[in-house]
Formats: structure tokens, C-alpha cells, sequence
């Protein structure tokens, strides 16, 4: 783990970093299947969508207050009958990948569902990813399906591992 790092809520003034990190999973991974980079307007968009609907986004700072990565919950569907399930995303600048910034991310992710009154966290993640896919199972998810050949990036057909974590009843 790299020297301090500090957990905060996601502030406007975010948006440019969080974009930046975004965007290099867009055009050099499989974090994500977009194809092409996101624009600020698109960020601030998903940003006041996200606080009007009470979903939080976190960011990670280093020593320097450089943001190192972000993490956020957003709604799973748009159904009413899922409003207790949520879907986590976490994204790490590569560079500061493997040094504990994304299970802060996560550990802080769990807390805010469960504070918001959820019941359930799905994690939606391509199935190569073997470090996310073993963060998430440090942290309680199971997975709970597979579906073969669902994405195409980069050339090549993609697997998606679905993971769930349950929280007891309320």
C-alpha cells in the first residue's frame, strides 16, 4: 500500500480526474465495454444523476491529492421492484492499481449501501479480471453467474461474471 491515502466523497471539481481514469479504461481495458472516451458534459450529467438520486460516488487521494481512483453505486434497474439492489463500479488510475486504493473503494461502497438501506450489491465485472473478481470475494460477494460470450472489445469475445453481495434482512 502506497503512503497515506484518504477516502472522500466524489466533490464537482472531481469530475476532470474521474473522467481521466474513466476513459483510459475505455480505450486500454476490458473494465468496461465502451468503445470510445466519455465527454466532461457526459460526467457531469452522470454526477448530478447520481446526487439527485442519493447514490454516492468516492474518490481516493494520494499524498499529493491527485485522485488515484473512484468508486461509486449506482441504480441496478430502473424497475421499482429493484430498488433495494445496486450495482457497485470501481475504477483505479493504473498506475496505483494493486496498492489498496480500490478496497477502500470498495469497503466504502459496502458501508454506503447498507447505510442507505439496501439489501443487495451486484458487481458486473469481465470475467479476465481476476483482481477485481478477488477483491470483490474478500469482501463477502459470491458469484452468482456467468455469461459466455456477452461482450466484444479489442477483437476478441468477452465473458461477464455477475457477483452479489447480500446483506441480512432488514
Amino acid at each position: 500500500m502506497q503512503g497515506s491515502l484518504k477516502l472522500r466523497p466524489a466533490a464537482r471539481g472531481d469530475l476532470p480526474a474521474i473522467l481521466a481514469i474513466y476513459n483510459d479504461a475505455v480505450l486500454s481495458t476490458t473494465a468496461t465495454y465502451d468503445y470510445e472516451p466519455r465527454t466532461l458534459e457526459h460526467r457531469i450529467a452522470w454526477f448530478e444523476d447520481h446526487a439527485q438520486q442519493g447514490y454516492p460516488i468516492f474518490v481516493v487521494e494520494g499524498d499529493s491529492n491527485e485522485v488515484l481512483g473512484w468508486g461509486s453505486l449506482s441504480r441496478f434497474h430502473d424497475r421499482p421492484g429493484y430498488r433495494f439492489t445496486t450495482e457497485n463500479s470501481i475504477y483505479v488510475a493504473a498506475p496505483h492499481r494493486g496498492k489498496g486504493v480500490g478496497k477502500a473503494l470498495l469497503r466504502a461502497l459496502i458501508a454506503a449501501a447498507r447505510a442507505k438501506g439496501l439489501r443487495c450489491v451486484i458487481a458486473i465485472i469481465d470475467a479476465d479480471n481476476a483482481a477485481s473478481i478477488h477483491l470483490h470475494a474478500q469482501h463477502g460477494f459470491f458469484e452468482v453467474g456467468r455469461f459466455q460470450k456477452v461482450g466484444f472489445k479489442f477483437g476478441r469475445w468477452l465473458d461477464v461474471v455477475y457477483m452479489e453481495l447480500l446483506f441480512d434482512a432488514a
